[in-house]
């Protein structure tokens, strides 16, 4: 049995669940959340922003954090957003520092990059984070690296690692990003034909797992290599491609904004229009870890198991973002 002891916070989210069953088999885990599930390991029904979270770190030797805790969603509620993705964050790493926890790993996101028409073909980690304050999102995970980077230099002693990583997909389309691709049709606001990039689930475990293990630090894209444009993923699913004008799109989300039929925003829209595109050579070269599947291949997975969908072409790995 290992010697570290790791606590995981959104313990009960699908990629904290997953993760905790898979770490418990080598060592020992507790889970925090707010909600309760049934596990193999440990969880406490805790928010993240609660101070007792340092007593509970400490109470439990935890040598290794793992936080995942975080909203997913764009809601309504911005400022709830923002106590649970910054202020939580910033108690995790108070909590860690009081416990004299040894490693902590974050999940940030590509998201953190921004979604602007300027942003390079691939993004590579040394590149400015610029989320965006339409999009709570991006803006918050933005900050939270911030944060991080502010930690990194006053406390070096706690070792960071920090994955961002793409859209995660597997079998389950209980996601946003999900519900985008189960639509009748494929929408590219204004025709920009923007890629997206994906991390097949049980990658994305493992490459946290993979961290743990060797209680490695550094900042690090975690997609799949490749990527997909809307055109080819219409293709692969059968449907058509609408290119709506991107005022037009705007207006609709305004009207269904105000009529409470939607929580997406109209300045939302950049999601789809401006893709933050990952580029997974340092995660491969210097971190070690290999995905098992490309983009491609982890979204052909998820039009099988999660839509229902055999894909129209077998997917293959795209020559750019190949390292």
């Amino acid at each position: 049995m290992s010697n570290k002891r790791v606590l995981i916070t959104g313990a009960c989210g699908y990629v904290g669940h997953q993760l905790g069953e898979l770490l418990a088999q080598e060592m020992p885990v507790v889970g925090v959340d707010i909600r309760s599930r049934p596990a193999s390991f440990p969880i406490f029904t805790l928010d993240i922003c609660d101070p007792a979270l340092g007593e509970l770190l400490r109470a439990e030797s935890i040598t290794h954090v793992v936080h995942l805790a975080s909203v997913m969603s764009a809601g309504r509620d911005r400022a709830t957003e923002y106590r649970i993705d910054v202020d939580g964050t910033e108690n995790v790493l108070k909590a860690c520092l009081y416990a004299g926890v040894k490693h902590i790993t974050v999940t940030s996101s590509g998201a953190a990059y921004g979604y602007h028409a300027d942003n390079p073909q691939w993004l590579e980690e040394q590149h400015p984070l610029r989320g965006n304050p339409e999009f709570g999102y991006s803006d918050h995970k933005r900050q939270v690296e911030e944060i991080l980077a502010a930690y990194r230099e006053k406390y070096p002693r706690l070792q960071q690692l920090i994955f961002r990583p793409c859209s995660i997909i597997g079998a389950a389309k209980n996601s946003k990003i999900g519900e985008l691709f189960d639509r009748r049709a494929i929408l590219d606001p204004g025709g920009h034909d923007s890629p997206f990039v994906f991390i097949w689930d049980r990658d994305a475990i493992r490459a946290i797992q993979f961290g743990v293990q060797r209680s490695a630090d550094g900042i690090y894209n975690l997609a799949g290599d490749g990527a997909l444009t809307p055109a080819e993923i219409a293709r692969l699913l059968g449907k058509p491609l609408r290119k709506p004008p991107v005022w037009l799109v705007k207006l609709l989300l305004g009207i269904g904004y105000f009529l409470h039929l939607t929580d997406r925003q109209p300045g939302q829209v950049m999601f789809l229009q401006y893709r933050p595109v990952l580029l997974n050579r340092r995660l491969k070269e210097e971190l070690g870890f290999v995905p098992e599947k490309t983009s491609a291949e982890a979204f052909s997975y998820f039009a099988r198991e999660a839509l229902d969908i055999e894909p129209a072409a077998k997917p293959g790995k795209t020559a750019e973002g190949v390292a």
